[in-house]
């Protein structure tokens, strides 16, 4: 197993910690098997930071309890388990902190130093796998850095409870790089409150432009609903068992949910038993409508806080 921990200063990229070029430290790992995972957080965390550093954190194989306790995505993605096959974990953080709107300019940058990332990983061994997964603001880093790849650099960018709208998603995806790439939207009405805010902080690319949240379908591309009875159980048909929904809002819920990185897991080490095709087949064709979740009239489990029966 092989893990690396690079920021985006702007739009270079620098090995975490060194403030050095990537140069040394990818030819480190150049020989390394297996396929490529780059992890991109979302919005709130800060490399450095020591109350917001990604890399102490949900990108981290042994994640400490801040800002919050959550699970290590490079360990449940197969990282850390001693086999000689593991591959490579790439540890993306960039500056998310400040406001909504600041950190979005951001991501921009970050995208562009992604992609300088990734062209070199794809340099180096161009018949290895290399996946981007991205958390909220995560996804916009990773659109943007399709932007600047050439066709078949990626192969698949799984995008959990992303903050961008669908038209951003649909160019990225027209790219060279985007047209030879896979793209899975995970959703959840749970992320209701986010989107909108989202929505309302933020300018949209176009008039009438909507969240990713909302959905969004192409050739090359899926939407999963995470807290559709009618979803899980096609993707528990399919040995991908997945939680049942426990919070009616929540941003986090695309990772936090047992059984979600799991899933993930076997999208990017098993791409061949997890086609796109099928997947587009099986799901529903539409997601559920905007605050279905937060207002439906069947209580969910355990008290609910008094600013969500608000």
């Amino acid at each position: 197993m092989a893990m690396i921990r690079i920021n985006a200063i702007g739009e270079t990229p620098v090995l975490h910690g060194r403030l050095t070029g990537i140069d040394e430290g990818l030819t480190a790992v150049a020989g390394v098997a297996g396929p490529v995972v780059v992890m991109v957080h979302g919005y709130k965390y800060k490399p450095g930071n020591p109350n917001h550093c990604p890399h102490r954190h949900i990108l981290s194989l042994d994640p400490q309890h801040l800002p919050w306790r959550a699970p290590s995505w490079p360990r449940q993605l197969g990282f850390g388990l001693g086999r000689s096959d593991e591959g490579l974990a790439v540890a993306f953080g960039w500056d998310a902190r400040g406001t909504l709107v600041s950190a979005q300019a951001r991501a921009l940058g970050a995208g562009r130093a992604l992609a300088r990332v990734v062209k070199a990983l794809h340099d180096q061994a161009p018949e290895r796998d290399i996946h981007i997964l991205g958390h909220s603001l995560g996804t916009e880093v990773a659109l943007e850095a399709l932007h600047h790849l050439p066709a078949g650099t990626v192969r698949r960018v799984i995008s959990l409870t992303g903050a961008s709208y669908q038209s951003r998603a649909a160019r990225a995806l027209a790219t060279p790089a985007g047209r030879t790439a896979e793209f899975f939207n995970v959703t959840s009405r749970e992320n209701d409150a986010f989107d909108f805010l989202f929505e309302t902080l933020t300018r949209s690319p176009e008039r009438g432009d909507r969240a990713l949240g909302q959905g969004f379908e192409g050739p090359n591309a899926v939407t999963l609903q995470l807290d559709c009875l009618d979803t899980l159980d096609h993707l528990a048909g399919m040995g991908h068992p997945i939680g049942l929904p426990e919070r009616r809002v929540c941003h986090w819920s695309s990772y936090m949910r047992p059984g979600a990185l799991r899933f993930y897991k076997r999208l990017i080490r098993q791409p061949e038993r997890t086609p796109l095709p099928l997947i587009q087949q099986v799901l529903p064709e539409v997601t559920a409508r905007r605050w279905s979740r937060l207002l439906a009239l069947r209580p969910l489990p355990g008290p609910m806080p008094i600013w969500q029966r608000i």
